[in-house]
């Protein structure tokens, strides 16, 4: 018996292994552009009705070009997110030990589960509902391992549940069923979960906020590269099915104010390479990456300081997401003067920073990839290099017309990565050949050359290569 554990473990973390070097390269297509049809878009995610509707304050999210949804309400066709108590019955243990729908995944009922989610799915969401649909389920994760502390006791319950029915067993033996049946069911749930919303509005992007998390937790080190812990790296390609259900992908990259400043654009850099890393496994074209973050750090009220927007939003921007997610609570629209704080942040920081470089991004889009695609920079590791206009738009300067009299020098940084179905250095032309292979092991030696990606085409416009400078291997700055 422990001799075939450790075969089994061994052959499932080799797997890991080769796939994990399979999907270091970024020499693919791009994802599809998503809402509004735009390279790069930052979603409004904060429930900030109140503010008109309680203090008289209409925040301008429009004016900067901060997609929301119709009538500023939490949940519409542009954005919707799914919370645990809202969305079919999730299983779960509440603080005080009270148990949930079941309270462990391998005790739910699946079938009324899925009834109640297509009740809600249909409630909510248009037929031709095109938006994002994002699952935030946090109370457990779906690998046994990950379920430390505050999370141990859903393997305790499990372990006990299995206690319960095979009485014969010694400890080791219902460990090890208490995680395959946990792993099972988790898997099992949800699969399909995604699966009945995907088939319910198709044209949605559905996945899981938080996935694929990078555990690059920042821990006083002196040497910190804010790269992802390896072990976790390897265990994230456990998640393969995850990544073959999801229609997007939401990773976390809400910044705590403890990380020093020094650090901030590592710690996102890694977390967000780590996305881009999973997306392509096991589906025909990468899968959209769009980050949660928040116009203020985590755990705190004070909002994100311009540079640190620049860490975020333009971190994200530079790597080929599709758009950033911004996310909070109640507590940015509780009183008058909390509505007062944010208005004036959004009209002085946020806003212009959000309108320069979307408003890049698309004029980059449309003017060097015929808007076939979106600008990537060339060497993923060059932290510097941002999708940014010369100036800060603010309310009522958006007007601007040539994207060459900005004077922004792109071509030397950034390439042009296609949209699937399109090719070429520009991605002037229709593809003709299958839009993506999956790459084959021992592309990269190491999981941490996923930023080594060798690049086909690059837009300069005098050359139509970017200079031999930035292809170097990655360097820590």
């Amino acid at each position: 018996m422990i001799l075939e554990r450790i075969i089994w473990i061994c052959i499932t973390f080799c797997a890991a292994s080769v796939r994990s070097l399979a999907g270091n390269s970024w020499k693919q297509a791009a994802a599809s552009s998503i809402i509004q049809h735009k390279p790069f878009v930052v979603v409004w995610n904060i429930p900030t009705i109140r503010c008109q509707e309680h203090f008289g304050i209409r925040l301008p999210l429009d004016v900067y070009g901060i997609v929301e949804n119709k009538g500023n309400v939490f949940c519409g066709q542009n954005m919707t997110i799914f919370y645990k108590n809202k969305f079919g019955l999730y299983p779960y243990i509440s603080p005080q030990g009270d148990w949930h729908n079941g309270g462990i995944p391998q005790k739910v009922n699946l079938k009324k589960h899925l009834e109640k989610a297509t009740k809600e799915i249909t409630e909510l969401l248009n037929h031709n509902f095109q938006g994002l649909a994002v699952v935030d389920w946090e109370e457990w994760r779906p690998l046994w391992r990950r379920n430390w502390v505050p999370k141990m006791f859903y393997r305790e319950a499990s372990k006990q549940w299995v206690k319960k029915r095979f009485h014969g067993l010694s400890p080791e033996e219902q460990t090890h069923l208490a995680k395959v049946e946990f792993e099972k069911a988790a898997r099992v749930l949800m699969e399909t979960t995604l699966a009945l919303g995907k088939k319910m509005r198709p044209h949605g992007f559905w996945g899981f906020y938080r996935f694929p998390d990078c555990f690059n937790k920042w821990r006083k080190e002196e040497n910190y590269t804010g790269q992802c812990n390896p072990k976790e790296v390897l265990w994230n390609d456990q998640l393969m099915w995850l990544w073959k259900i999801s229609s997007a992908l939401y990773p976390s990259i809400y910044l705590p104010l403890k990380v020093p400043a020094l650090y901030r654009q590592h710690y996102i850099h890694h977390r967000l390479g780590e996305a881009f890393r999973v997306a392509q496994f096991g589906t025909e074209h990468p899968l959209p990456v769009l980050p949660y973050s928040r116009v203020s750090y985590r755990h705190s009220s004070k909002y994100l300081t311009e540079a640190d927007l620049i860490n975020t939003i333009g971190e994200s921007a530079a790597l080929g997401s599709a758009g950033v997610v911004l996310w909070g609570d109640l507590s940015y629209s509780r009183s008058l003067e909390s509505c007062k704080r944010l208005h004036r942040y959004i009209t002085t920081t946020l806003g212009p920073y959000v309108a320069n470089v979307t408003t890049a991004a698309n004029r980059c889009s449309r003017q060097l990839c015929h808007g076939n695609g979106r600008c990537v920079r060339c060497d993923l590791s060059k932290l510097g290099a941002f999708l940014h206009l010369d100036h800060q738009l603010r309310e009522g300067d958006l007007g601007i017309t040539d994207f060459q009299e900005q004077n922004v020098s792109m071509q030397d940084h950034f390439q042009c990565q296609c949209y699937p179905k399109w090719a070429g250095t520009h991605c002037e032309r229709p593809q003709t050949v299958e839009p993506f292979e999956i790459p084959k092991p021992n592309q990269a030696s190491h999981y941490n050359n996923v930023y080594d990606a060798v690049h086909d085409g690059d837009f300069d416009l005098g050359s139509n290569i970017c200079p031999t400078s930035v292809h170097g291997k990655e360097t820590e700055r």
